[in-house]
């Protein structure tokens, strides 16, 4: 061994605990809802300097800080300075989504041989988990650091019941910042009776920075060649068909706005992108979506262990007034929001999505940001 070696150790080792000391996790109490519940803001701090600021109001990541390929650091998602905003109606900025998020058709589905109806909140049909949703619950939550991550543990019992869902979900959704400038979130849920979860994040990205406009010239790709097509109500109709050769297709990266004019029948339906795209086939954490913004160098890279992702340009935002004083407009910003399909309950040839008591349900999901 040479004579170096321990001295080599210890300096990695003092750089390991440099990091760890660096990564920080803080929270203030940020606000009070209508009712009077406390809510609190965490501050997700890694040692490269990302941060992710998040509320255990809705789990809503409030701000997500990442640097460019200049070393400058911009808030990529959208949303608000302050609490108020978001207590009211807004666009589901960056928000657990759940019991169900997306769409169920005629709010309503059989379970075990009886219908179950459910909040209809989208016309005739329900859309992420109704009026009283899991992005307008206070969770409980504490924060943790371990080892250069630091996160945070939201936990919510949904009683049987809340919004026309039966069952009491027990429900677990976890945090992380880690060192490699990843965010990681963890979904864990369990059941007393037999009910359909599907849970994601609708965090609304501009890679550029929010209120820097609209996201059209992002470069995308989405690791998939099959999507569910809809009706007009953006209701799949239980098809599975091709994307490859159509204005859907990114397969290989394009820019988002490449093709969004054209009168593709279900870029018309969605007014723009607004479609469940069927993942790659594979078992654990895979590829989405990466996404990379040309004049910041940002990149997004988008893992998942769901078997589909929503692709949204933010058709319709209009004139909302978000942080800094920058108003939002149509197309400021995409989501990706991975997911089992929508109306899952009335589609049995789609993946899954019942819960039954003594099983667990778990998804996680990654947004890694780097720089080019």
């Amino acid at each position: 061994m040479s004579r170096f070696a321990p001295f080599l150790c210890l300096f990695i080792l003092a750089a390991v605990s440099m990091a760890a000391e660096k990564a920080s996790v803080d929270s203030i109490t940020w606000g009070k809802t209508a009712a009077g519940e406390k809510v609190r803001l965490f501050t997700l701090k890694n040692a490269a300097g990302m941060e992710a600021k998040i509320t255990n109001y809705g789990g809503i990541i409030v701000a997500l800080s990442v640097l460019d390929h200049k070393g400058q650091l911009a808030d990529v998602v959208l949303g608000f300075d302050t609490l108020e905003p978001y207590l009211g109606k807004h666009p589901h900025f960056g928000a657990l989504t759940g019991r169900y998020a997306n769409r169920i058709g005629g709010a309503k589905f059989k379970l075990n041989g009886q219908e179950v109806q459910v909040t209809a909140n989208s016309g005739k049909n329900h859309i992420h988990g109704g009026v009283e949703n899991f992005a307008k619950k206070v969770w409980k939550a504490s924060d943790f650091q371990k080892d250069g991550r630091v996160g945070v543990e939201m936990r919510y019992t949904s009683p049987d019941g809340e919004e026309g869902f039966p069952g009491t979900l027990e429900c677990l959704v976890t945090y992380t910042l880690k060192a490699d400038n990843t965010l990681e979130i963890k979904y864990r849920a369990t059941a007393d009776k037999a009910t359909v979860v599907n849970l994601t994040n609708h965090s609304y990205f501009n890679l550029a920075g929010e209120g820097s406009g609209d996201v059209l010239g992002h470069e995308m790709m989405i690791a998939a060649t099959e999507y569910t097509p809809t009706d007009d109500a953006l209701i799949p109709t239980g098809e599975i068909a091709s994307i490859v050769g159509t204005p859907l297709e990114f397969n290989v990266p394009l820019k988002i706005g490449s093709r969004i004019g054209s009168d593709f029948k279900a870029l018309v339906q969605g007014k723009g992108y607004d479609h469940n795209y069927i993942l790659r086939a594979g078992t654990g954490l895979r590829l989405a979506a990466k996404v990379r913004e040309p004049k910041s160098g940002r990149v997004m890279t988008v893992m998942t262990t769901e078997p589909g992702v929503q692709l949204y340009t933010g058709n319709h935002l209009k004139g909302v007034a978000g942080k800094s004083g920058h108003v939002y407009e149509k197309r400021h910003g995409f989501c990706l929001e991975t997911q089992h399909y929508p109306d899952s309950p009335n589609q049995p040839a789609f993946p899954p999505v019942v819960l039954h008591p003594g099983d667990v349900y778990q998804s996680t999901t990654s947004f890694q940001f780097s720089a080019e």
